[in-house]
């Protein structure tokens, strides 16, 4: 029992210091918070930026493949639905 309390209290201990390191080199690294905020905002900028590129790139590559499956029998009048809705931007 005092073993396993000595143990708990030694954990508590090791984690806090990291935890009061970690805030340190933080604070440190980080003393400008309105450059921290510009960093972030162009980071979100590029990150919305390269999330609308690469969808668009997927559904054109979604839409070039399907195209070779037009001819194909069975599967391939499903393949002309879908690719015309992509096409048209599903229109009603």
């Amino acid at each position: 029992m005092v073993k396993s309390l000595a143990k708990r209290i030694r954990r508590g201990q090791q984690m806090g210091a990291r935890r009061d390191l970690l805030q340190e080199l933080f604070n440190d690294f980080y003393r400008d918070r309105h450059n921290i905020y510009k960093i972030n905002f162009i980071r979100g900028i590029f990150f919305g930026l390269g999330t609308a590129l690469g969808g668009t790139v997927v559904v054109a590559l979604v839409v070039w493949a399907l195209s070779f499956f037009v001819n194909i029998p069975g599967i391939g009048d499903a393949a002309q639905k879908a690719q015309s809705t992509l096409e048209s931007g599903h229109q009603n």
